[in-house]
């Protein structure tokens, strides 16, 4: 059984002022039950001692009433403040427990605060009990504070995520239906105008219409390049061929732009990837091989692409200046922000190594699942 007791005063803390303290008293001695609620009230801390002295009658008041702190002596009969600790600590709303005794040492008390107990006090130096009862209290509820915090924080990083990832899936749609239409309409149309021009060149005489129209075929070449690049740009075609040939087929065409040699290195020529990975890991050796040719300065750069052991990685690697520490946190390091958004849409994740003046190497490495091998 328990007794309830109330001890209500003029408060003397701000931080207690609107709360009405309910304690749990886990006590054998009537007269120790009497001192603290005389301490209680000398501290002016409004509360209702709930009186207990067995195990059956702890559990008892946890399941039928709500306690703000739990106040327990060590030693009680035929069981300890460890008992109750243990039906206690794994509560979702465990309250803060304070361990009040006269028959403990402090290097065991030490001990006990280890496992997760609040706060202890010694009898003798019972007229602490309020300031240790308000410190508890408000450690307590700052610890509540910071995981509230930190759930809140989970769940916008998972509908943060979740919005990044339907917004590439998005973007790669509308990449695929805008290229889609250009292949089909303009593409087309820009064909059909390539052979009218082609047949006037050919089928006009000597002077100046000739001279215009094959004027206009080399233009319009220079159309159909322009629309192939862009094709290329928002919705890779090469991809079709294998995520290994798309990749192989980035790294040449940067080699041919740019001049710079570039070597591809694979764990084998043909990967069985989900398309989602296989537009992560391509928009990643793209974005990685554009920065390269804007900022690295490099002279040489290696990409390898494996898939062991249940992981699909690509590293890209330039022996350029490299990127100082300051630089990733920048405006123009935002394309780097994007490739990490991006591995997260795929429950992956990327790592960028850079030192100044020993060049940088950016990691994608993404989960396979069973599916994806």
């Amino acid at each position: 059984m328990f007794q309830n007791v109330s001890n209500d005063s003029v408060l003397g803390d701000v931080q207690l002022q609107d709360q009405h303290v309910k304690i749990l008293h886990i006590e054998d001695s009537v007269a120790d039950q009497a001192l603290a609620r005389l301490s209680l009230k000398r501290g002016l801390l409004p509360c209702t001692l709930t009186a207990v002295d067995t195990l059956p009658a702890i559990e008892d008041a946890l399941q039928t009433q709500t306690f703000d702190l739990i106040l327990a002596d060590y030693y009680l009969p035929g069981f300890t403040a460890l008992d109750v600790w243990e039906l206690v600590r794994t509560r979702a709303d465990a309250p803060p427990f304070v361990l009040l005794s006269g028959a403990i040492g402090e290097s065991a008390a030490v001990d006990i605060m280890r496992l997760g107990i609040s706060d202890y006090l010694l009898k003798d130096q019972i007229s602490s009990l309020p300031h240790v009862i308000q410190r508890a209290m408000e450690v307590h509820e700052a610890r509540l504070a910071r995981r509230r915090a930190m759930q809140e924080l989970a769940q916008s990083e998972k509908r943060l995520a979740e919005l990044t990832e339907h917004l590439h899936t998005s973007i790669e749609q509308e990449r695929a239906n805008i290229s889609r239409e250009i292949h089909d309409d303009i593409g087309g149309s820009l064909t059909a105008v390539k052979f009218d021009l082609a047949w006037m060149s050919r089928n006009s005489p000597e002077g100046a219409l000739r001279e215009h129209a094959q004027s206009a075929l080399a233009m319009l070449e220079h159309a159909l390049g322009a629309s192939q690049r862009i094709m290329q740009n928002l919705r890779p075609p090469v991809l079709d061929q294998g995520l290994v040939a798309a990749v192989q087929w980035l790294t040449q065409d940067f080699e041919r732009r740019t001049g710079i040699p570039a070597q591809l290195h694979t764990s084998r020529e043909h990967m069985e990837i989900a398309p989602a990975q296989q537009v992560a890991v391509y928009r990643t050796a793209q974005e990685s091989l554009t920065n390269i040719s804007k900022y690295a300065q490099a002279s040489r750069v290696t990409l390898d692409l494996s898939d062991h052991e249940g992981f699909l990685t690509l590293e890209v690697t330039d022996n350029g200046v490299g990127l100082a520490p300051e630089a990733r946190e920048k405006t123009q390091s935002f394309g780097l922000r994007g490739l990490s958004e991006r591995a997260r849409t795929v429950n992956g994740w990327l790592d960028v190594s850079s030192h100044p003046g020993r060049g940088t190497s950016i990691i994608l490495t993404i989960p396979l699942t069973d599916t994806d091998t």
